[in-house]
């Protein structure tokens, strides 16, 4: 049988400066460790959902167009509020006649003017209009599109709050995630690493042969590598996280050991599906519905008569240096009402009634495919729920199960009646279903969120009843 090949062993000076090599790791270790301790205290979910509000783009550009739209809305209602306007004139003018010319006409001179004439005038004006719609469709249907637009404008500032709740749901447990397995590969890899200790010291005492060893190795360096890659998978959702909610080194509370996930309430799919006609998605093509009705109104009233009360009040001063033309200044006042009645346009009116009917069926189309798109995707999120509560429950038994067959296994190959990879099997085969377990039950965690959302449902009361799950 052949030996293991032995190194040589170290000298006094070598063996001295590994142990300070060791020494100052553990200290750099030790000083990470409680630096990440002060500086990363556990944050719930609900804490972490306000700081993104508050930091998240997508959000804050939703709630600032959302914000805009009232203003729109006071734009519209200002085209039939009265409006007053300041006006003013000055012109210069100069005239020259030669002979036999006849004089400009003026009330104060009457005949012809001398042989040669000039004169030259300046008129100074200045006054206020002032105009009141009275009858105006166009106007008032633009004033319904706009109220409709703010109703628009609130169901997507809607959608962009429960789409930033559910990335952060998605953020938060993707974390805790990658570090459940994280820990699992480490638990796995020390059991590994123990168990290839024992394969060495059987095959140091020939109680078993090389393969045992090799096969121990090979299944304690994959773990390695899982290590690493593990490591990097939580790395990465960290940095995801905290690019979401605005803050470094965020650290999620964990889950309530044990975890206990509740039925979905309530427990039908045709009722979740009943909800789903008040979605903000729904909502929104609805009123693009009644938008696009609005806008026919508008188009035909480009038929209809628009009447105005007008009023104008003016001041006016002329100086002129001729003598025939008296100067002077005087006031002049008007009040009334201004008809105006469209008669023909080119046909631009027809047309573009036409072109607005067809815009409605689309919008009502629209509206049927946002009806159907939400309720499938409710469909599809309950099932998915419901297949991960079956699953959860099904991992939960497979876990205990593979914990006794590990234990029995380890027994057996103690008594010599199992073989060292009957132990590998086992080890492997528990972390696979712990790592499968971790995932369905966080996948159920977050697909409960979506199903709200996608069901229109999703409140921030939502996320306080799964903030119950984590650790105060």
């Amino acid at each position: 049988m052949s030996k293991s090949v032995k190194t040589a062993p170290l000298s006094h000076s070598q063996r001295a400066a590994a142990t300070r090599r060791t020494i100052a790791t553990a200290c750099s270790a030790a000083l990470l460790s409680l630096a990440g301790w002060t500086h990363a205290q556990a944050e719930n979910l609900v804490d972490l959902y306000q700081a993104a509000k508050g930091y998240d783009a997508a959000y804050l550009s939703a709630k600032a167009q959302a914000e805009s739209v009232q203003y729109q809305v006071d734009q519209a209602y200002a085209l039939m509020r009265p409006s007053l306007g300041l006006k003013g004139s000055i012109n210069r003018s100069h005239f020259e006649a030669s002979t036999d010319a006849p004089a400009p006409a003026s009330p104060l001179v009457a005949g012809l003017v001398p042989n040669s004439y000039n004169s030259n005038t300046t008129s100074k004006t200045a006054g206020l209009a002032g105009k009141l719609p009275l009858i105006n469709r166009a106007d008032a249907a633009k004033i319904d599109q706009a109220e409709q637009s703010l109703i628009a404008s609130q169901a997507d500032l809607t959608i962009a709050e429960n789409d930033l709740a559910a990335r952060l749901t998605q953020g938060y447990f993707d974390v805790l995630a990658a570090q459940d397995v994280l820990n699992t590969t480490q638990a796995n890899k020390k059991a590994l690493a123990e168990q290839l200790a024992s394969a060495k010291r059987n095959f140091e005492v020939g109680n078993a042969t090389i393969t045992d060893t090799r096969e121990a190795q090979a299944r304690f360096d994959l773990a390695s590598a899982q290590e690493i890659a593990a490591t990097n998978d939580l790395r990465v959702k960290r940095i995801a996280l905290d690019q979401l909610v605005g803050r470094s080194d965020v650290n999620p509370s964990p889950l309530l050991t044990p975890a206990k996930l509740d039925s979905l309430a309530p427990g039908q799919m045709d009722d979740w599906v009943a909800q789903t006609p008040n979605a903000p998605s729904v909502r929104k093509a609805e009123v693009g519905l009644q938008v696009a009705k609005l806008e026919i109104e508008k188009a035909k009233a480009g038929n209809w008569p628009t009447l105005d009360a007008v009023a104008n009040l003016s001041r006016s001063k002329v100086d002129s240096s001729s003598t025939t033309l008296a100067a002077g200044s005087g006031t002049t006042a008007s009040i009334g009402v201004e008809l105006n009645m469209p008669l023909y346009a080119g046909g631009a009116i027809q047309n573009r009634v036409k072109e607005v009917l067809a815009l409605s069926d689309k919008a009502e189309r629209d509206v049927d495919n946002a009806k159907r798109s939400v309720a499938l995707a409710t469909r599809q999120a309950f099932s998915g729920v419901q297949s991960g509560l079956a699953q959860v429950k099904a991992y939960e038994a497979a876990e205990a199960s593979a914990k006794l067959a590990l234990e029995a296994t380890q027994l057996g190959y103690r008594v010599g009646v199992r073989i060292n990879k009957d132990v590998l099997d086992a080890q492997t085969q528990l972390t696979s279903t712990q790592k499968d377990l971790y995932k369905a039950r966080y996948d159920v965690i977050v697909g409960s969120i979506k199903l709200k959302q996608a069901a229109g449902t999703l409140k921030a009361d939502d996320l306080v009843d799964l903030n119950k799950l984590v650790t105060q």
